[in-house]
């Protein structure tokens, strides 16, 4: 990567988060929908799985982590989409910056809400038994990783449907509740049909939230780490790869 590019970068990466770090409530809200989930499924999986709040919260609490990546990273893309509208996401490739650049640097603020909503998080829970290992700090690089891919990808469908919003948010909400499903966040798989552990395994979101609940109960050299942090390196390179082609093109 040239010396311009991370320049360009840099200060993509900076535009981008000053609207963020002037309203750090956006952050907040968004944590609204993940809590519900502790709140309300949290007890009603303690019931079913028999085991104690604590141990139910060990299994839970990661898998909501990566909920809370999920739905923040691939909503990013509507607010390239009300770019698009106002005109300013134009004014922006009549500038000199490379098209890597404009992607990457936005790609890259999906970092800090992922670290700041991961933090907020697991302060609510650790009062009510949570006990997160320090090796859990490796698991928010890992989520890191997958939410810069997913909101690279969600930047890339704003791209593709431009000012057809109705299609961008049909095609995230389709996405978005199998994949999720899919992952084992809200109820386990093993007992699961074989079809439904097949599919389960394709899904690369399922790997991530292994890695998350074996980093957070303390286990680095479990080789679900190694296939979440494979899993999450993947779909950021295939996320910036689309990405950054669908700026070129937009560019063109």
């Amino acid at each position: 990567m040239s010396t311009a590019v991370i320049h360009d970068t840099r200060l993509v990466l900076h535009r981008e988060l000053r609207p963020l770090l002037s309203e750090p409530f956006s952050v907040l809200f968004s944590l609204i929908q993940p809590l519900f989930f502790l709140a309300l499924f949290g007890p009603l999986l303690v019931s079913v799985s028999g085991l104690g709040e604590a141990a139910s919260l060990q299994w839970f609490v990661p898998g909501i982590l990566v909920m809370s990546a999920l739905f923040g990273a691939s909503t990013t893309g509507a607010n390239l989409s009300q770019e698009i509208h106002t005109g300013s996401h134009e004014r922006m490739l009549v500038t000199p910056l490379s098209r890597p650049a404009l992607l990457m640097g936005r790609a890259l603020k999906e970092i800090v809400p992922v670290f700041a909503q991961a933090a907020l998080i697991v302060a609510v829970v650790v009062p009510f038994g949570f006990d997160p290992s320090p090796a859990g700090l490796i698991g928010l690089v890992i989520l890191a990783a997958f939410g810069v891919g997913l909101g690279s990808l969600s930047y890339a469908l704003a791209l593709a449907v431009k000012e057809q919003d109705w299609i961008f948010w049909t095609v995230q909400q389709t996405l978005l509740f199998p994949l999720m499903l899919l992952s084992g966040m809200l109820l386990p798989l093993d007992d699961g049909p074989s079809w439904l552990r097949v599919m389960a395994d394709f899904n690369p979101l399922k790997h991530v939230v292994d890695a998350e609940r074996t980093l957070f109960a303390g286990t680095v050299g479990d080789p679900t780490v190694l296939y979440g942090a494979l899993a999450a390196l993947g779909v950021a390179a295939v996320g910036l790869w689309v990405g950054i082609r669908g700026m070129r093109r937009a560019a063109a």
